[in-house]
């Protein structure tokens, strides 16, 4: 095996992207080696790749980015026992410390000390990708489980995470922002046994691929169409039972609270990149319960969507390009012209390149 491979790295603190070769990570005695074969573009990955104010805060030039992914196990370290070489797998995203009250009381996803792959060190979007034992998420490919889906799970599970936060049956659910993750939401919530589901947005290609994945979700255009309208449309005399935030956007949050029905629970998973202004009279007065989602929890998102998937959820539509990992700027340029869903970079070629 060469001692190099290919990767994209941020190079230098500025917009793009370097496809360059890296030196290939070594395999410590508690962790594994993962040959990537397929990953997916993260709206986090478009912030690095864009060089926004979050990125320069965070960001390290040099590093390799992405965590979104599905490979093989080639090497394992000296005291892994759980895994073997040739087992399919993707992985955990966030490297705890395992010695925090939080790690110690079961509760990884809130761990405070956490690293993100791609992002505090070294991610995915490479031919190879070494991680701790503690995150491999191992998988059975079938019909059900492609390797293009598992190398969305990272996304899913933070669709499955803020979904699953309040009970849902029987429950009309809005959910603002209809990108990749706010469209997997719907589909989840329907699976789950949600009586309405409302997605807002301003896109009209996202609202019409939301219809593709969840032909049974309500979508409005903001832009275009007020969601109280909507609302008595489908019959809806009271409020939404439960929320979604997933645009970041502040007026899309205002307009969520504005909506619910008392009592209702809001889970926020959209990072706004200005404070938004809400109005805390109805949040105490309605007696409205919200829970902010930052990734999944480890592992119990991870088995809840496998099984989910292997029962009948089905989202596959809302992967919409496929490149291969050289033309990478292709892909970032679907995802920053917003007329996409999730796209995926096949890897399987870099062997031959």
């Amino acid at each position: 095996m060469s001692e190099t491979m290919y990767a994209l790295v941020k190079e230098e603190a500025a917009p793009g992207l370097a496809l360059k070769r890296m030196p290939i990570p070594e395999v410590g005695p508690n962790d594994v080696k993962i040959k990537i074969h397929k990953t997916s573009i993260c709206g986090t990955d478009v912030h690095i790749y864009n060089w926004d104010e979050w990125s320069a805060k965070t960001i390290k030039p040099g590093t390799i980015i992405g965590h979104e992914y599905c490979g093989e196990i080639i090497e394992v370290g000296s005291a892994v026992t759980e895994y073997k070489v040739g087992q399919i797998c993707t992985g955990e995203g966030h490297v705890t410390c395992g010695t925090c009250r939080n790690c110690r009381e079961g509760k990884k996803h809130l761990c405070r000390n956490a690293l993100g792959v791609g992002v505090n060190r070294h991610g995915a979007f490479a031919q190879y990708l070494v991680i701790p034992k503690e995150n491999v998420v191992p998988v059975t490919i079938s019909d059900k489980l492609s390797e293009e889906m598992v190398s969305s799970f990272d996304p899913l599970g933070n669709a499955v995470h803020t979904a699953l936060s309040f009970d849902m049956i029987g429950e009309d659910v809005l959910i603002t922002g209809c990108g990749p993750i706010g469209i997997m939401a719907a589909a989840i919530a329907r699976h789950c046994g949600a009586r309405r589901v409302v997605v807002t947005d301003v896109n009209d290609y996202r609202l019409k691929l939301c219809k593709e994945v969840c032909p049974s979700a309500i979508t409005c255009n903001v832009a275009k169409e007020k969601l109280e309208d909507k609302m008595k449309e489908i019959g809806m005399q009271e409020g939404f039972d439960v929320g979604m935030e997933m645009s970041g956007s502040g007026s899309a949050f205002a307009s969520m609270i504005d909506n619910m029905n008392n009592g209702g629970n809001i889970a926020v998973l959209g990072i706004h990149a200005k404070q938004p202004q809400v109005d805390w009279q109805k949040i105490v007065w309605n007696g409205l319960t919200i829970r902010g989602i930052y990734g999944r929890k480890v592992f119990d998102t991870w088995n809840k969507m496998i099984y989910m998937l292997e029962s009948g959820l089905d989202v596959t539509k809302v992967q919409t390009h496929k490149f291969d990992y050289k033309d990478f700027e292709k892909g970032f340029e679907a995802m920053n012209s917003g007329n996409s869903g999730k796209v995926v970079l096949d890897w399987t070629s870099a062997d031959k390149d």
